[in-house]
């Protein structure tokens, strides 16, 4: 639930629509300790892991493929994938992607590595 909108329902596809960088996740609701991020992507993220927990892609448009050392995944629109914690990843967006995310909060986007793709925590669109 958005804290400031208690009784609207939200769109994350329409979300994602405000948001003008890549690979910036953006928080469009919480439920307990958990968000509900959106992101556009396109091109190479970084290979990483995140070592506490899982990660879900859910692709709200277009074609991500997720790259494991040992095999790939792809993803359609309506697609939802859960990446076991521990699992070393890289997402892939030949074009541009927009997916919901759903991790605990103060989850980095880059897992265990820092770069120029880390992104601020805990912005709200």
């Amino acid at each position: 639930m958005n804290p400031q909108h208690p009784f609207q329902a939200v769109n994350p596809l329409s979300k994602s629509d405000r948001i003008d960088d890549l690979w910036s996740p953006r928080v469009i609701a919480e439920m307990n300790d958990y968000q509900f991020k959106v992101v556009r992507i396109e091109g190479d993220f970084v290979w990483h892991s995140h070592a506490d927990t899982d990660e879900a892609f859910y692709v709200l448009n277009g074609q991500l493929r997720i790259d494991f050392r040992d095999g790939a995944v792809e993803l359609e629109p309506g697609d939802l994938y859960v990446v076991p914690k521990g699992v070393e990843h890289k997402p892939f967006a030949a074009q541009e992607v927009r997916l919901m995310l759903i991790e605990p909060k103060g989850v980095k986007n880059t897992g265990d590595q820092d770069g120029k793709l880390t992104a601020e925590n805990d912005r709200w669109i």
